[in-house]
């Protein structure tokens, strides 16, 4: 079996490669897209970040510490909890930003440690090598997640607001009217999940498999390490989004149960100043619906005391109208 050279690659070839983004610019500029700053900034971005990135890990890798081990780990965790609750959320509910980073890391971190010592055979299972890239793939599958299902959440109770308070004006717990919408959150953060898991090895060679075999790894071997980790990558993304939407259809509809969308708030202050007149205009509304909705048990009641208390008016006017006979 022949050898495996590989050659070490300089600035220079990565200045080549950056050559092509002028295809992009050119479109942008040929169709007036207005994307040509957006591209370069990107471009510098992505180039800036995973050079740092590579320093780091470097350093990481060879010391070997777990508590440099976790703490990139934490890092990560924290910047696809940022990125969720800030960078791509239009609307934001207070306690967010923490609920998406328990959601993520704790997700993330249980599938990633078990499937590093169970599937992967490493001992330990925060060994640096695999632990932290497997653990950023999950990060980034988990936000996207995470991301897909907070947003379908807020979207399907501002929608559905009317049905909503109907269900509470007529006694459906909180689980009753919360049920549906998680529902239907988990199934849209899924779905390109369990879609990827599907076509993978089809259409193209996955990216982690591509990457052992420029490497120089086994065919095979890479092709079982990209099966471990899209496995790792749905468990991990069903995990997260279920704990992300089930926080926040619980902070959306409180314990009373009560339909809290005065808790949302846009991005844009305009936008926000609108939801919280709308919230509010609800939250009145639903107000007066459960003051003018009672049991039935309570009409049964008060329909029955009427009846009582118009009886003896009744008789009285039965006897005068004797007495006059």
């Amino acid at each position: 079996m022949e050898s495996n050279t590989q050659t070490a690659l300089s600035w220079g070839n990565v200045g080549i490669a950056a050559l092509l983004l002028g295809i992009n610019a050119g479109l942008s500029i040929w169709l007036k897209l207005g994307l040509s700053c957006n591209l370069i900034v990107a471009a510098l971005r992505c180039v800036a970040q995973l050079t740092v990135l590579g320093i780091v890990l470097k350093q990481i890798f060879e010391t070997q510490n777990p508590v440099y081990i976790f703490g990139m780990a934490l890092v990560l965790g924290v910047l696809a909890a940022v990125e969720v609750s800030y960078w791509r959320a239009k609307r934001r509910f207070p306690g967010m930003f923490m609920g998406t980073l328990c959601a993520i890391v704790g997700s993330a971190l249980v599938v990633g440690l078990f499937g590093n010592a169970y599937a992967l055979n490493m001992d330990p299972a925060y060994t640096a090598v695999k632990f932290i890239p497997t653990v950023g793939m999950l990060f980034g599958n988990c936000m996207i997640g995470v991301s897909i299902g907070l947003g379908t959440v807020m979207d399907a109770l501002d929608s559905r607001r009317d049905r909503i308070e109907a269900m509470l004006c007529f006694g459906a717990s909180r689980w009753e009217v919360i049920r549906p919408v998680v529902s239907e959150a988990l199934r849209a953060a899924l779905v390109p999940t369990i879609t990827n898991m599907g076509i993978t090895g089809l259409i193209a060679i996955p990216g982690v498999m591509t990457g052992w075999i420029l490497g120089g790894a086994d065919v095979l071997q890479a092709a079982r390490y990209q099966q471990i980790i899209l496995f790792m990558i749905s468990a991990s993304t069903a995990s997260s989004t279920l704990l992300s939407v089930l926080f926040c259809a619980s902070v959306l509809v409180d314990r009373v149960p009560m339909l809290r969308l005065d808790r949302l708030q846009f991005a844009d202050h305009s936008a926000s100043m609108s939801q919280e007149k709308s919230a509010s205009r609800a939250s009145s509304r639903l107000a007066l619906l459960r003051s003018s909705c009672r049991p039935k048990s309570e009409l049964y009641l008060s329909r029955n005391s009427s009846s009582v208390s118009s009886s003896p008016s009744t008789c009285n006017m039965q006897d005068q109208s004797s007495r006059r006979i």
